[in-house]
């Protein structure tokens, strides 16, 4: 399916070199600074050296005071305290990140992890009786419990009380305890988008800042905090930014053996980036919750023991495997069911179930089915009698929204605008899929049914090197351009696209990648490039062809020796 780019509008040329003169920088860094809202040089200079004390003052958050009260309450009156976390990276690190700050200040508490099979998502009536038979007086709900009204009134009946530290969209009634969630419509806190584990992250440094508690102890924690902020896919700018920053800081130059031991067994060495998180530690914590048990995940985090670390790693590195056999399998099945019926042909959305699908991969089904047909998708398996599933959506179309207009059809939902879960009876099936399907094609816009690449700015190779650069070394561009990590949404890596390119060698490796080497008329530069999953696209970049190309600026190492490649995101013929 061919991508619409999408050209970010130029800045004002004058304001560009306004801007480069003030911070000393070339014209290519600054237009990427200010189409980021960066528009002055302290801005600048916080943007490119985040620091803790611009973290929000946490009392900030309604509720707070409350929550930092109740927990001093239980630990002055050695009440016993339970973390409750969703089973998913961002549930699993803040459970880790609550076990990590409290062993060595207060011991009277336990974690739990609710099964997904069992329990399904968020708070369990199970972990709630589980808490009950273990002597709790106090659940802290970590990236779950926004939308959890009877459960949280069935504690309170057996004399449990809730603090919940969620991020998900609040619905139109608040459960009856202490709620921290800067999404609340009255919740004053300045930034709406941090992930669980933040909002957890929030919690610890308002019991910091109230009891005289270290600050820096808690900081030697934020590379969960960080692991969080990229597996949830959470926008990286303001406090996020901050957090990530010094939290992979934290990663790269002392990582915690857990983290370390993942990197290793997936063959990744450091430094690592947000993006490495992204593709390696989170999918091998999260396998652990889609295949056996998010508790393990937990244990591996918190775990002070190497031989114990080493041998967990191995069991999770081993369940992602595992978990990526069952999704291409049943990836397959669904391919083949859309093609085998006609009338998904005729929808604006997918719709597909089968009832002995694994449930910890639907979530990842659903993003592969986008791959190949592009419409708001929600796959579904059945589990102890409801169907359960997962959704996901395309471009800016908002699948919380749309999923909320099936509400009368649906038992339970949650999530956000571009993920969520959702759970129907069966009989049910039929009348969701038509009115789900009612709802895009009365809602969706025509430009978000065609993938859509975002380029940031035109530029001509020429521009990549300076004119007496070693063309065999990185750049000084290539340097600079590290320097606006972490990425994430909000601040994407920066994609360029180059016109009238010409290759001088191409080559296609494994039947589906291509590799070239490219130059353009009147340019002194040839550039190495990697196309993956464009190998189909050989004819379009054949000698003589001129073409257009969209690129982020990577390096390559090769035998001891780390140069500029350019990774393709997409080709087309140019007009």
């Amino acid at each position: 399916m061919e991508k619409r780019w999408i050209i970010k509008q130029s800045i004002n040329p004058l304001k560009i070199e306004n801007f480069r003169s003030e911070l000393k920088i070339d014209p290519i860094t600054a237009e990427l600074l200010l189409q980021r809202n960066v528009t002055s040089y302290d801005e600048a200079q916080q943007f490119f050296r985040p620091t803790l004390d611009d973290l929000h003052d946490p009392f900030l958050m309604k509720d707070m005071a409350k929550a930092v009260a109740r927990m001093n309450e239980a630990i002055s009156k050695n009440e016993r305290i339970m973390f409750f976390g969703d089973y998913d990276v961002d549930g699993t690190t803040a459970v880790a990140l609550m076990v990590n700050f409290f062993r060595n200040r207060y011991t009277n508490f336990d974690y739990y992890i609710p099964d997904r099979y069992a329990e399904g998502y968020g708070v369990s009536k199970q972990g709630i009786d589980y808490a009950k038979e273990t002597d709790i007086k106090l659940i802290v709900a970590l990236d779950c419990g926004i939308k959890s009204i009877e459960l949280v009134n069935y504690a309170t009946s057996l004399g449990i009380d809730f603090i919940i530290c969620d991020h998900h969209q609040p619905g139109d009634e608040i459960p009856n305890c202490i709620v921290l969630d800067p999404k609340q419509v009255d919740c004053a806190y300045p930034y709406k988008e941090l992930c669980g584990c933040g909002v957890g992250f929030k919690l610890l440094q308002g019991l910091c800042v109230q009891n005289g508690w270290k600050l820096e102890d808690l900081y030697k924690l934020l590379d969960l905090v960080a692991v969080s902020i990229g597996a949830d896919i959470v926008p990286v700018t303001g406090e996020n930014r901050i957090l990530a920053h010094h939290g992979m800081r934290l990663l790269n130059e002392f990582p915690r053996p857990s983290f370390k031991s993942l990197l290793t067994l997936a063959k990744r060495s450091f430094p690592v980036t947000l993006t490495d998180v992204v593709f390696t530690i989170a999918p091998r914590i999260n396998a652990a919750g889609r295949l056996k048990s998010g508790r393990e995940a937990v244990d591996l985090m918190i775990s002070e023991d190497q031989d114990e670390i080493n041998r967990m790693a191995v069991e999770i590195h081993d369940y992602n495997h595992e978990r990526r056999d069952i999704d291409a399998q049943i990836t397959e099945e669904a391919l083949e069911m859309i093609a085998n019926n006609p009338e998904f042909s005729e929808r604006k959305s997918t719709v597909v179930f089968k009832d002995d699908w694994h449930k910890g991969v639907v979530g990842i089904v659903a993003s592969r089915l986008i791959e190949t047909h592009f419409k708001p998708t929600v796959v579904l398996t059945e589990n102890e009698g409801v169907l359960t599933g997962s959704a996901r959506t395309v471009n800016n179309f908002d699948l919380y929204k749309a999923i909320s207009s099936c509400d009368e059809l649906l038992e339970q939902y949650g999530g956000h605008t571009h993920a969520a879960g959702l759970t129907l009876k069966k009989e049910n099936l039929n009348a969701f899929i038509a009115k789900f399907d009612e709802v895009v094609r009365e809602t969706i816009l025509i430009d978000d049914l065609a993938p859509e690449e975002k380029v940031d700015l035109e530029i001509d190779f020429n521009a990549i090197f300076h004119k007496n650069e070693n063309r065999m070394q990185l750049p000084k561009l290539k340097r600079i351009l590290k320097q606006l990590e972490p990425h994430g949404p909000g601040n994407m890596k920066p994609v360029f696209v180059a016109k009238n390119v010409y290759s001088t060698e191409v080559r296609v490796l494994k039947e589906k990648h291509l590799k070239l080497k490219m130059t353009q008329p009147n340019s002194d530069v040839i550039l190495d490039g990697i196309a993956f999953n464009l190998g189909y696209k050989e004819e379009e970049v054949a000698a003589g062809i001129p073409f257009d190309v969209l690129f982020t600026l990577e390096s390559n190492f090769w035998n001891e020796r780390e140069t500029l490649q350019l990774n393709i995101k997409d080709i087309r013929p140019t007009i």
